[in-house]
């Protein structure tokens, strides 16, 4: 029996531009026999406590997200990424009715596997932090500063890979040097780049 989440109405009431688009995605997606919840403040829909695929309201267009994507293998090549460093997660965009009619069987089918990938246990393998490449400034600051690397290494893998990528981001030495001075006291305080 589906069990609908009245969080998840709330949700979809407050998102009037993709209301018809996110209340399909969510028929699909619990006809696949998935329990509805609402994490992150968006609806989150697991299988056995452990998510599995996520809708979501965007500006331009919305969205299906499955958290293992990458594990998927998308025999419709309909899978891009979120953002260009994201490992694990998977996403589908929509802009109308039209398109998530025309691919209705294979949601269905990427929903199953995406169970089925749980099912088995099956982890995305993540790059570890040591895997990005430091920028030199920054580790120039981590050597000359012993409370600095501590701090940083203290941190969650996460926001580890946050300093780096968004200090490595900037094209010219003195413009990442600035990024690392800039940032250096919230990563002493043991805050992450979004905290």
């Amino acid at each position: 029996m589906i069990k609908l989440n009245h969080k998840v109405d709330e949700f979809i009431s407050k998102n009037p531009q993709w209301q018809e688009q996110l209340e399909m995605l969510r028929t699909i997606i619990l006809a696949c026999g998935l329990i509805e919840e609402l994490k992150w403040n968006v609806p989150v829909y697991t299988f056995q406590n452990k998510n599995i695929v996520g809708i979501n309201g965007l500006k331009e267009s919305c969205v299906i997200a499955f958290f293992k994507g990458a594990l998927l293998k998308d025999v419709n090549g309909i899978l891009t990424k979120p953002g260009q460093h994201t490992q694990a997660g998977r996403w589908i965009k929509f802009s109308n009715v039209k398109e998530i009619i025309k691919l209705k069987a294979a949601l269905k089918a990427y929903i199953k596997e995406a169970i089925e990938v749980e099912k088995a246990g099956l982890k995305v393998k993540l790059k570890k932090t040591l895997d990005f490449t430091m920028p030199e400034e920054f580790q120039n600051k981590l050597n000359k500063i012993p409370a600095l690397k501590k701090a940083f290494y203290a941190l969650t893998p996460g926001r580890q890979r946050a300093y780096i990528l968004y200090f490595s981001q900037a094209k010219l030495s003195k413009t990442r040097e600035a990024r690392v001075e800039k940032w250096m006291q919230q990563i002493l305080n043991g805050q992450g780049l979004n905290d």
